[in-house]
């Protein structure tokens, strides 16, 4: 059997469905009946979105965590008589900070052919949008919940922007965005660049790029419970205001 792994991506924001994903992805969403998940309520919300050929109940959704185990991995992708499957993240581009790239690493030793769709990331969308080098970048994830191990990865990873001219692009728990943001802000060089995009794709949208000094100067961004990303790049002359 020739199977296949289609990487869906998933709207972002709460713009129309059909702006930011292709009709041709669309379609081919509509039709499949068995799906790899990170959310199966946010999966069922997307087959709903796209008028699924199928009821929900006929819909076999897999759900994945950063727990789940190869061998179960394996089962779902070998089923029988299943000759296509989708993958979809939360939100945005399956496998791009998301335990899906696990199940794309497993259908490749497994010999499944990988098709890709294109769709919003609200990591690319945020570096297309920030100003900063969009040649040279890192995705570095989650800073470290404890405080002092915070202040001193976020200041390795200038020193590493600088070293390197390279963005730094960081991600955060909504609700704990703010905490992330003073850790910058109260760690970061005066003249480096931090580039704030929230709610990317949806009517609340804000993207600004300023340097530490404005940022301290302006009151706080409205990213509470908000989707962000934040990147920053640190120019040349490290000294702090």
């Amino acid at each position: 059997m020739n199977r296949k792994l289609h990487l869906i991506p998933v709207p972002i924001g709460n713009n129309l469905i059909s702006s930011s994903i292709p009709l041709e992805t669309l379609k081919l969403s509509s039709i499949l009946k068995t799906y790899i998940a990170e959310n199966a309520k946010t999966a069922r919300f997307f087959l709903k979105q796209i008028n699924s050929k199928y009821p929900l109940n006929e819909i076999t959704i897999y759900t994945i965590t950063n727990k789940t185990q190869d061998s179960e991995i394996e089962k779902w992708l070998s089923q029988d008589n299943i000759s296509d499957i989708g993958l979809i993240s939360e939100a945005g581009c399956p496998a791009i900070a998301d335990p899906g790239s696990q199940v794309v690493k497993i259908a490749h030793n497994m010999g499944i052919q990988i098709k890709p769709y294109v769709g919003p990331s609200s990591i690319i969308l945020g570096l297309m949008s920030s100003g900063l080098n969009g040649q040279n970048f890192a995705f570095r994830g989650y800073a470290p919940k404890k405080q002092e191990e915070r202040v001193n990865t976020i200041s390795n990873w200038e020193k590493e922007s600088l070293a390197n001219h390279q963005t730094q692009i960081l991600i955060e728990t909504p609700y704990r965005n703010i905490h992330l943001y003073d850790s910058l802000i109260n760690t970061l060089n005066s003249n480096t660049k931090l580039c704030i995009a929230s709610a990317l794709n949806s009517m609340d949208e804000v993207i600004k790029t300023l340097n530490i000094k404005q940022w301290k100067a302006q009151e706080y961004p409205n990213i509470h419970k908000k989707p962000t990303i934040f990147l920053y790049m640190a120019e040349n002359i490290l000294k702090k205001s």
